[in-house]
């Protein structure tokens, strides 16, 4: 307390700490909070210096309403929808007020002392996370995606590819493992992010990055065994790599695959690469070269016994090694194959 002096006057002035004074947590702010947040992986919400992680939104509800609303992004969510996916069917007789106690309790933890006016906005029948006021990792995956697709400079458009594709270290929604939406919205994104691998492998073979373009091809593969774009990606990369010997393997086994699961053959395309690299490794000069001419001499003769006349149509296209024979083609293709079996497996 300080005590002033005026024209005789004593004056009291009670000294105020004004540091110690908050204010109301209920008391809207006049700058409503941005977030950043990361529902690929783990649920991570950033807002400013804080950061929060699945555990600390309130309990699995507050936290899933967070995540359905940020899977729909800027749209609202109806409460009713938010009540058939929070229960499944199986809501509580009060389910309206539960639900919009939760949402109270959501608001404290990711806007507090913003009220309504935060991120997360009331709308007629419903909720929305506003987008101006959320930086997503989801939202920026799709946007980059979208303005890959968008682009007509190859070279931009894989930057803009690599870039979404980082994002993904992880499956979506990672602290989500039982609910069936959850399950869905995993689904949906995994085949998007497929998807642009194979667009990411197929740029970079176009920009003549080989090495680049296997690798995204078969993390494409690993997600989805089936994807007969992500089978040609591969096999054009190592094609164009001149991994001659690795792309037929990779070709076999796409086609026992295919056959075990589908029932059919690889389409034109791989056909045709196929053959590319059949011709490509029997002129090769390493081992592999003489081996699979030698398999293609014997080949020609079984057919040549069958059917002769289709044997001059067959195998045009290969090296002398593989032209019309005699016993002495026969005998030498026997003894490449028959020393390569001797070196390649161990003795009993």
């Amino acid at each position: 307390m300080n005590i002033y002096t005026e024209l005789g006057v004593s004056i009291m002035v009670q000294s105020v700490d004004f540091a110690a004074i908050q204010p109301p947590l209920d008391v809207p702010s006049a700058h409503p909070c941005r977030l950043k947040i990361q529902i690929i992986g783990s649920l991570q919400v950033r807002r400013g210096d804080v950061v929060l992680d699945a555990r600390q939104l309130g309990g699995p509800k507050p936290r899933q309403i967070l995540e359905l609303l940020l899977l729909q992004l800027g749209r609202p969510v109806s409460k009713d929808r938010l009540i058939e996916r929070l229960w499944g069917g199986h809501q509580p007789a009060e389910a309206l007020s539960t639900l919009e106690s939760y949402v109270s309790v959501l608001r404290r933890h990711i806007q507090p002392g913003a009220r309504k006016a935060g991120p997360l906005r009331t709308v007629t029948g419903g909720y929305v996370m506003d987008k101006e006021l959320v930086d997503l990792d989801l939202d920026h995956f799709a946007s980059q995606i979208s303005a890959a697709h968008r682009c007509t400079e190859p070279s931009a458009a894989y930057e803009l590819l690599c870039s979404a594709l980082l994002l993904n270290h992880s499956p979506l929604l990672g602290d989500e493992l039982q609910p069936t939406w959850a399950d869905e919205a995993r689904a949906d994104h995994a085949a998007r992010v497929a998807d642009a691998f194979v667009l990411a492998a197929e740029t970079a073979a176009f920009l003549g990055r080989a090495n680049e373009s296997v690798s995204w091809a078969k993390q494409a593969l690993a997600a989805d065994q089936l994807n007969e774009r992500a089978w040609t990606a591969l096999i054009l990369g190592l094609e164009q790599n001149s991994q001659f010997a690795e792309g037929l393997l990779c070709y076999e086994q796409c086609r026992l695959t295919f056959a075990r699961e589908l029932g059919c053959t690889p389409g034109t395309v791989l056909l045709d690469a196929y053959a590319r690299l059949l011709r490509a490794t029997a002129a090769g000069e390493n081992e592999l070269g003489p081996l699979l001419s030698a398999l293609l001499v014997l080949h020609r003769q079984l057919t040549q016994r069958s059917n002769p006349e289709a044997s001059g149509m067959l195998h045009s296209n290969f090296s002398a090694r593989s032209a019309l024979l005699d016993a002495a083609d026969v005998t030498e293709a026997t003894k490449i194959i028959h020393s390569f079996l001797i070196r390649a497996v161990p003795a009993a």
